[in-house]
């Protein structure tokens, strides 16, 4: 088993762990990690995919570094926006829409 195929299968696991997540959970935070966890297993599957004999190709890499950084500031943004909804409906899940609800 090579290195590259051991990060599609745990990039793979990753995204399903994390898409399950986000479509299960209702509370806010726990779906964030969810979101997180399906971020961490495209970064991982885009970084073993295009792994070759050669090496793995620098351009993937980068694109992956800026990824990082853009899912910091996003998961910043959300923790912020989830705090102040807390703050003003006091809930940490969002309504269903049911009558019970309203």
């Amino acid at each position: 088993m090579t290195s590259a195929l051991l990060y599609v299968l745990a990039g793979a696991l990753l995204c399903g762990g994390g898409l399950a997540g986000c479509l299960l959970v209702r509370h806010l935070l726990r779906r964030l990690l969810a979101f997180n966890l399906l971020g961490s297993g495209v970064f991982l599957l885009l970084v073993g995919l295009p792994a070759h004999r050669h090496g793995s190709d620098p351009v993937t890499h980068a694109l992956v570094l800026t990824g990082i950084v853009v899912a910091v500031a996003a998961t910043a943004l959300a923790l912020v926006l989830i705090r102040r909804y807390f703050h003003l409906t006091g809930r940490v899940s969002l309504p269903t829409g049911r009558q019970e609800d309203r």
